[in-house]
């Protein structure tokens, strides 16, 4: 009997989409398939390359119409945002933008007379991208494009939660003519996808995820030496100094942490608020994050919708109710039918009264839930941020640069905001800290970790 997976909807339970699991043989042919196809794609110049990517990003910003909805059954999202073709756009026009010089040789710093010396910058050969269902579009594209910019042939895996979405990458990229092979989507189980990892057939993987998942993939490419990108979760904090401008701090945090119903790599899952603006800031966030109700994805109207899986869900009203029972204070006091142990719908929670002996305020949440905690000074606020085992994002409030800057090296986080939170500037680097995963994806230095160095040294007189 033929394995499947089966995508649930969040929106009512239904199987979305049933799609078959590839056999172990076609597993092993896709690699071989894509491995004889990548010296042919290298051979092409960048601006080769790049004129695909970019005819990939209109055929896929072309079916914007499908996919809004499609995404809506798939993880839930609302279709009031439209998909997430602005970042995709952004991204992909980005690192096309930059390619050339970014994967220009690179000559030695010091001339010899003589001699010719230089570090080519190779692609790695075969990747393989393990997406998630949050951000299927935007996560993706962070591997996808560079790899085959860079002239590396690429395998797509995407979440179960979200298996319609390699199909659009696929047929976008076959629609813009990109050579056979180039790109392959594949359908695979767990174990598979081990397997492949463990052949030593597969140059580079990026993977999106838990960190058990991320220690999974280690663990499964052990001993092959191929080269990882591991981006594996966060609870990203905010810190609001005295001079903030409150109110657009408080618009700005309250999207920022129940934005797509608090499924954000980057959303803000704590925030610690000096003690001269605290009961302000308070009263203001909880009156914003009344407007972020719960509705069906499928109403323009709709601000979020369910989260991804009922699991999900169900975390986050264990995360609630282990604070509440540890003294915390719960404000939103949403009475809606659908919040119920083993249900998706699951409406914005804001607590105070928190502490850092609850997990809400430690672990990953991934939901639309959000601790709020009074401070003394600058010390107690980065003592408390940097009390976590993640590290991705941290956004610091305030009109002072400088004492942001400040504040910000001696935040152990991969990107410091200030003002601002809950996005990805591909000019500059997406990394991680600590158990937020290892790697580095988007800017000039996306290239080099999705590149291998070559060293050239020609002796031009003898």
């Amino acid at each position: 009997m033929t394995e499947t997976v089966k995508l649930k909807s969040p929106i009512d339970g239904s199987i979305y989409v049933e799609r078959p699991v590839l056999t172990d043989q076609q597993a092993n042919a896709v690699v071989e398939r894509a491995r004889a196809a990548q010296p042919g794609w290298a051979a092409l110049s960048i601006g080769e390359r790049s004129k695909y990517i970019l005819a990939f990003l209109e055929a896929l910003v072309g079916m914007t119409d499908e996919i809004v909805p499609e995404l809506a059954w798939q993880m839930g999202r609302p279709v009031k945002y439209g998909g997430e073709f602005g970042g995709v756009k952004e991204r992909t026009q980005y690192m096309v933008e930059i390619a050339e010089k970014a994967l220009a040789p690179v000559p030695a710093s010091n001339p010899k007379d003589g001699f010719r010396r230089y570090v080519k910058k190779d692609p790695l050969g075969v990747v393989m991208v393990i997406a998630p269902w949050n951000y299927p579009y935007l996560t993706a594209v962070n591997t996808i494009v560079p790899a085959l910019i860079a002239g590396s042939t690429v395998i797509l895996k995407h979440a179960a939660q979200t298996l319609v979405v390699g199909e659009r990458f696929a047929q976008a990229f076959e629609k813009a003519g990109l050579p056979k092979n180039v790109f392959q989507n594949v359908v695979l189980n767990h174990g598979q996808t081990e397997r492949l990892l463990a052949s030593g057939r597969i140059d580079h993987v990026n993977f999106t995820g838990s960190v058990a998942g991320g220690r999974a993939i280690e663990k499964a490419s052990a001993g092959t030496f191929m080269t990882l990108g591991l981006e594996l979760g966060g609870k990203d904090p905010a810190y609001v100094l005295p001079d903030a401008k409150m109110d657009h701090a408080i618009a700005n945090l309250a999207e920022g942490a129940f934005f797509n119903s608090g499924q954000c790599c980057c959303g803000i899952e704590r925030i610690y608020v000096h003690a001269d603006v605290y009961d302000d800031f308070v009263e203001g966030f909880i009156a914003e994050s009344r407007n972020w109700t719960l509705g069906n994805p499928l109403e323009k109207d709709s601000v979020i919708g369910p989260m991804a899986q009922a699991r999900f869900a169900d975390f986050i009203r264990e995360q609630k109710a282990e604070a509440l029972r540890k003294g915390a204070t719960a404000h939103m006091n949403t009475k809606d039918g659908r919040d119920k142990e083993g249900s998706p719908y699951l409406p914005v929670e804001v607590l105070t009264n928190v502490n850092h002996q609850m997990s809400v305020m430690r672990e990953e949440s991934f939901g639309p839930i959000v601790g709020i905690m009074k401070v003394r000074d600058d010390d107690e606020a980065v003592s408390l941020m940097n009390d976590s085992p993640y590290g991705l994002t941290a956004s610091i409030w305030t009109r002072d640069t400088e004492r942001a800057i400040a504040i910000g090296d001696r935040v152990e986080t991969g990107t410091v905001f200030m003002n601002r939170c809950d996005y990805l500037d591909p000019a500059l680097v997406w990394t991680g800290v600590k158990d937020t995963g290892k790697g580095a994806a988007l800017s000039a230095i996306g290239y080099d970790n999705l590149t291998r160095p070559k060293s050239y040294h020609l002796r031009e007189k003898i």
